[in-house]
């Protein structure tokens, strides 16, 4: 073995075989580190396929030996002779180490093949297979060695490409006047808080805000114009949605005065109360509580604990919370600010208990001081939302006059007898529940709203934040990375989906001539979908942020800690997603000729093999581009999925109670059944709603929103793959056709991102500095 200081001077002339090895050395020892195992797979390659000499082995080993590294002189000798070195001009230039070493010794000694075994095919391939142990493949390895620059890169995102006005004109075209007069009083100091003020402080700014809303005459869009209202409720869902872009703190205040307690009073009352109370609500002359919950109950409200018993002799209702746990929880407005609840209580008539009723009970005076036989508890600093003052409520036998009932479906005569027009008890019941389902259609809405302000700022900042690149250029931004792009593309493209979904949804709620149940199963479903999504969404945003995704000032800590409760305000999620399933299952009475609930699972499941022929699902092999981006298999692919699963989950019901099992036992058996039914209705309206908005759009926007259209649906598809090949909906081929396809769309949106995330039209001053324009 000689000097390996000679090697390094005499090698090229001495042994010019070993020409084509300066790169892989240069290579390997650039990073100071050579494991053994690395030494052998090259020694191994070499010696088994390489035509070398064995002094040219003999050398070739001590370049590679792990235990003796060049010193920083030897290898500064060498890295100079590959840069040095000249190729042909004429020849492709090289984009592998072997490419680069054969290039070299074609150069250096003219293709003389005394110099060694490289114009054989076999030895270039044992170069190769060197390479590739080394894992040193690449077109990167190859410029840095030579000092090329590098190259600019062609998908790097950018802007300009969408009128982002004309999108947001667009997204936005009901109620925009609504909107533009919400963002504006939005964009004003006293509605713009900083982070960290102190627990009074933020309860008291936000009793402010609340009033200046109130003033601007928001508060009242949904009630009768006779009170000082608009009669409008889909411009008062448009206010409260857009609220959502400002502290989420006054928005839920806003909800609880205007929507929850006015809301009570307006949809369970009756002239008289309009007259006496809604004009003072919507000013907020009057704050008050919407009282249901209770501890011992939470979303079970039929089986709540609190009474209000009739005495004929005196015309009064007596208020009383029988235990600790039937006390109301959670109440907004209750800790600090509400004079007046809206308490739901089973009415207690004669000895006969009608059912839950509501009932409007004083529980502070014009001065603050909590009223005789009223007991309020501060619910205390809790993970988010602490401008609202939440608060437990309990009564002790506490009068009020017979008339504070809300009594447009319960009414108690002048000769104390009870009359509804609705007779049967149940019916009644969920009549009354009524108020939820304007909650729900409000939460829906903000939860899409603050998804999408999360995704402005995450979408700005990893189009403007650079990290890594290639060696000698710029770094580059993150939202280049498939990895970051895998990430948001696809929330951006539910945020789109949930905005067309909650949209429709909000129509139907504001339409006289909906069907009223039809619109609770959409709002359960899109409550608990768009409310998952926006907890999930906010997560991924906060992360691809990064560190500054952590700090208080870039908004996360406040937008991730006030939309958590999303997912439990108006009916925790796991039981909207039952109550939409049971909706579902139970509207096919109508369809099937007035039977049963169990008559209309006979009917489903002896339909459930039958059915799938007749709906007629795309070849499960077919990937070609055109069918896989065609938004008829979107809209076949996710309405297939719900239709098999409400089938099959009648189908399991049937059976159980066919064998006598109770129907809660029933339903506790095929819960998991039932939920994701629901999700996949949601999902369905969504991917409808969605391509139903893209075909009342103009040509151009409707070439910008295809390709979100066409990533909901697929990455839904691809999110539930394992159900789809369960039933040989797809086939293996198809789904990997579609993976590939969903990152193709994430790359294609990724370059558009930051002018579509500006549609939302969220005032700058709304966002953080880190991502403000200029």
């Amino acid at each position: 073995m000689t000097d390996r200081q000679d090697n390094v001077r005499n090698w090229p002339d001495e042994l010019p075989e070993l020409i084509p090895f300066l790169p892989f050395v240069v290579a390997v020892w650039s990073d100071d580190t050579l494991s053994g195992a690395e030494t052998a797979l090259v020694e191994v390659g070499i010696d088994q396929r390489a035509l070398l000499s064995p002094e040219a082995r003999t050398s070739l080993a001590t370049w590679f030996d792990a235990d003796l590294p060049p010193n920083a002189r030897e290898l500064t000798t060498l890295r100079r002779r590959v840069t040095a070195t000249k190729i042909d001009p004429e020849a492709a230039q090289p984009r592998s180490l072997t490419e680069l070493g054969i290039a070299m010794w074609e150069w250096e000694t003219a293709g003389d093949q005394s110099a060694g075994p490289w114009d054989q095919t076999e030895s270039v391939q044992a170069l190769a297979g060197a390479e590739r142990a080394l894992g040193l493949l690449g077109t990167e390895v190859v410029r840095r060695l030579r000092g090329h620059a590098a190259p600019a890169l062609t998908t790097q995102p950018r802007t300009g490409h969408v009128d982002s006005v004309r999108l947001r004109e667009y997204l936005d075209r009901d109620f925009r006047d609504v909107r533009d007069r919400v963002l504006a009083i939005l964009d004003r100091p006293e509605l713009t808080f900083p982070p960290g003020l102190p627990y009074e402080a933020h309860r008291e700014r936000v009793l402010e805000a609340v009033r200046i809303l109130a003033a601007e005459g928001l508060g009242a869009l949904a009630y009768p114009v006779a009170t000082g209202g608009s009669n409008d409720p889909g411009a008062s869902i448009a206010a409260f949605e857009t609220l959502a872009y400002g502290d989420l703190s006054v928005l839920v205040k806003f909800g609880v005065q205007f929507g929850l307690f006015g809301g009570s009073i307006h949809q369970l009352g009756t002239e008289r109360h309009h007259r006496e109370y809604l004009s003072r609500i919507g000013s907020l002359d009057l704050p008050g509580c919407y009282a249901m919950t209770e501890t011992g109950h939470g979303s079970n409200v039929r089986d709540l604990e609190t009474t209000a018993t009739y005495r004929h002799e005196t015309r009064e209702l007596l208020v009383n919370t029988p235990s600790v746990e039937a006390g109301k929880d959670w109440i907004g407005n209750a800790a600090r600010d509400g004079q007046l609840a809206t308490v739901f209580a089973r009415l207690i008539v004669g000895n006969e208990d009608h059912g839950v009723h509501a009932v409007l009970v004083p529980i502070r005076d014009a001065n603050g001081e909590v009223q005789p036989g009223v007991r309020i508890e501060d619910r205390g600093l809790k993970l988010g939302l602490n401008g609202v003052d939440n608060g437990r409520i309990w009564f002790d036998e506490v009068r009020v006059p017979a008339g504070s009932l809300l009594d447009r479906f319960g009414t108690i005569d002048q000769s104390g007898e009870y009359h509804s027009p609705i007779a049967s008890s149940g019916r009644r019941f969920f009549t009354m529940l009524g108020t939820l389902v304007a909650g729900r259609v409000s939460i829906a809405s903000a939860s899409v709203s603050a998804a999408r302000h999360g995704l402005v700022i995450a979408v700005r900042y990893a189009a403007g934040r650079r990290q890594f690149g290639p060696s000698g250029a710029e770094e580059t931004p993150i939202l280049h990375y498939r990895a970051v792009q895998r990430t948001l593309m696809p929330r951006l493209a539910d945020a789109y989906a949930g905005h067309f979904a909650v949209r429709s949804l909000q129509k139907h709620f504001a339409s006289a001539t909906s069907d009223a149940s039809e619109v609770e199963v959409m709002a359960a479903a899109l409550k608990a979908w768009t409310s998952d999504n926006c907890v999930a969404t906010l997560q991924a945003c906060r992360e691809m942020c990064g560190g500054q995704g952590y700090l208080a000032d870039n908004q996360f800590a406040a937008l991730k800690a006030d939309t958590d409760i999303f997912t439990t305000f108006e009916g925790a999620n796991l039981v909207l997603y039952q109550l939409a399933a049971k909706g579902l299952l139970s509207r096919y009475k109508d369809e099937m000729g007035g039977m049963d609930l169990r008559g209309a699972l006979r009917y489903l499941s002896e339909r459930a093999e039958t059915s799938v022929t007749e709906l007629n699902p795309v070849t499960t092999r077919r990937t070609d581009p055109a069918h896989l981006i065609d938004p008829n298999f979107h809209a076949a692919a996710l309405t297939y999925r719900e239709d098999r699963l409400l089938r099959s989950v009648a189908a399991r019901m049937r059976f159980r109670l066919r064998d006598g099992m109770e129907s809660l036992d029933a339903v506790n058996e095929v819960q998991d059944h039932l939920i994701a039914l629901a999700r996949a209705h949601a999902e369905r309206l969504a991917v409808e709603s969605f391509q139903r908005g893209i075909q009342e759009a103009d040509a151009d926007l409707g070439v910008i929103l295809t390709p979100l259209s066409a990533l909901f649906a697929l990455s839904r598809i691809e999110a539930d793959r394992g159900w789809y090949l369960e039933v040989g909906y797809l086939e293996p081929i198809k789904s990997q056709a579609i993976r590939h396809t969903v990152n193709e769309l994430c790359t294609q949106l990724a370059a558009i991102a930051p002018d579509l995330v500006d549609a939302f039209g969220i005032p700058e001053r709304l966002l953080p500095e880190l991502v403000r324009y200029a």
